[in-house]
């Protein structure tokens, strides 16, 4: 049965496994959840916030309100994210 990837996950022929070819599809899927994270968690806050009462579309208000929770939610998730892969690369240079 074929996975998500093919037969020849992570193989670079003769069966052999290549590790750096596991580790960058690793990655990708760390990159692909942490995005779907990010949606998720920006939709509900900024619907809780913006909307309410729902119903079949969004006025003016609700409108403007998600735009700017999401642009916020956006900036601050920039902001600590950039913050976080500075103090690792400092803890890497530490090392």
């Amino acid at each position: 049965m074929e996975g998500a990837f093919g037969s020849d996950f992570g193989s670079s022929g003769g069966g052999k496994l290549d590790p750096g070819l596991i580790m960058e599809q690793v990655k990708v899927q760390i990159a692909v959840a942490n995005a779907q994270e990010l949606l998720q968690r920006m939709t509900d806050k900024c619907f809780r916030k913006c909307i309410g009462k729902p119903g079949g579309s969004l006025d003016n208000s609700e409108q403007k309100c998600i735009a700017m929770c999401m642009d916020r939610y956006m900036d601050a998730w920039n902001t600590v994210s950039r913050a976080y892969n500075s103090r690792l690369q400092r803890e890497r240079a530490n090392m």
